[in-house]
């Protein structure tokens, strides 16, 4: 079993969240991180760039000039590749960069991030991160009591509340919706802060998926 330490918004450590290793995966897997990470990266990029090839350029296809006794180089028409304004040689073209990955290995890959996080003691939690209204002041003073000196995902049950507001203008601070959490983000950022009762949520969630993997496997 893994002890992650909770804490208070002064830092105080007020406890301990236990959360099995095979639950995450059972030690950390880098080849499917790695693959996991690769396809949600390729998945996002759109695959729209277009670039005009030397059919598409909007110039006349007759010669410039005739081959011999010029003394210059042979030229054919404005659109050639090698004319300025001319078409692309190898003009790119739309397509898709989409990677596919079966739900059982993608499920893993982001428990195994979250392994990755908590044994290397990047996961901070909280007791009862709450503010009574937006303030990216007394979000960021946490942030410090809890000594967050990189990057950072903060992990809320809800994305509208006043800790998401207050984590909106903070530098090098992202948020996501606990039930959200993926390889991606978790492995872009050095640390996860996360209210203790949405984590503890999350984990029982994942828990029931291991069960019923490990079941079908079976």
């Amino acid at each position: 079993m893994i002890q992650i330490p909770v804490h208070n918004q002064t830092g105080e450590q007020v406890g301990t969240v236990e959360v099995s290793e095979e639950v995450l995966g059972g030690e950390v897997r880098n080849g499917l991180l790695k693959q996991a990470y690769v396809r949600y990266h390729a998945n996002k990029r759109t695959g729209t760039a277009r670039t005009k090839n030397r059919a598409d350029t909007a110039y006349s296809t007759r010669k410039l000039y005739k081959q011999k006794g010029t003394g210059n180089a042979r030229r054919g028409s404005a659109g050639t590749n090698v004319m300025r304004h001319g078409g692309h040689g190898f003009a790119k073209r739309p397509k898709s960069w989409r990677q596919g990955m079966p739900t059982k290995m993608r499920r893993l890959a982001n428990r195994n991030a979250l392994l990755a996080k908590a044994v290397d003691n990047e996961i901070k939690l909280i007791d009862n991160l709450s503010l009574d209204k937006p303030s990216a002041k007394s979000f960021n003073a946490i942030l410090d009591a809890l000594k967050v000196d990189r990057t950072c995902l903060v992990a809320l049950a809800d994305t509208r509340s006043n800790e998401a507001k207050s984590a909106a203008n903070l530098d090098n601070v992202n948020t996501i919706q606990v039930d959200h959490l993926n390889v991606f983000d978790l492995l872009n950022h050095r640390y996860l802060v996360a209210d203790k009762a949405a984590f503890e949520a999350y984990i029982e969630k994942v828990t029931v998926q291991a069960d019923v993997n490990n079941e079908e496997a079976a």
